[in-house]
């Protein structure tokens, strides 16, 4: 008896790892193109901290997003992204106010995942994943002493791909960074404080 449940046994769980496979491979089989980049411009809103002193205002600004995204199935994927932009740190300290330009270079990669919907032309998505953020001053506005710095970063979002061809179309997606506020390794301008940036942003895409 116990041989004739132990091969009972083995055939339900040799059945449950070809289901597995089957559905696996049939997942992969409805995403007929997995790779996708995307080149999109960017509007970069960073929230405030003036609330205390020192504090920080980031200028608005525009930018680009480049990126690559690997789709595993119908349902999951994983994507990486670069992103520039050139903003102002506005801080106010007990010595008064002080302003540094700086390039903004963002790194990110993150995991995808894929919401299926009965319109073939739309293909929503949410991600979650992290990155870094580097801010590099320029010689137009510059505190002395100051140097270019990394921050890591937390990043979550959502959008679109809306398929205009099998190959082509256009992508409406925001992201949200959280990442600690930049001091440019000046002591008097750390804050010790996280900020939050918004980036929403609109571009073009194209699969293979």
């Amino acid at each position: 008896m116990s041989t004739s449940i132990s091969k009972q046994a083995l055939l339900g769980f040799g059945a449950v790892i070809v289901g597995i496979a089957v559905s696996a491979t049939t997942a992969l089989a409805q995403v007929e193109q997995h790779s996708q980049i995307s080149v999109q411009g960017t509007a970069l809103i960073t929230k405030s901290s003036n609330d205390q002193i020192p504090s920080n205002e980031a200028s608005k600004s525009g930018g680009f997003l480049v990126g690559y995204s690997y789709q595993f199935s119908r349902w999951f994927g994983a994507e990486g992204n670069y992103g520039y932009s050139r903003n102002t740190q506005n801080f106010v300290t007990l010595a008064g106010p002080s302003a540094l330009q700086a390039n903004f270079h963002e790194v990110t990669g993150a995991l995808v995942a894929h919401i299926p919907l009965n319109l073939r032309s739309v293909r929503p998505y949410v991600l979650g994943g992290g990155g870094a953020l580097v801010f590099d001053p320029t010689d137009k506005f510059t505190v002395t002493g100051s140097e270019r710095q990394t921050r890591g970063t937390f990043v979550y979002g959502g959008g679109a791909n809306f398929d205009i061809t099998k190959n082509f179309g256009v992508r409406a997606e925001y992201r949200g960074l959280v990442y600690k506020v930049p001091d440019f390794s000046i002591d008097t301008l750390n804050l010790d404080k996280f900020t939050h940036l918004a980036q929403p942003s609109v571009g073009f895409f194209v699969r293979f």
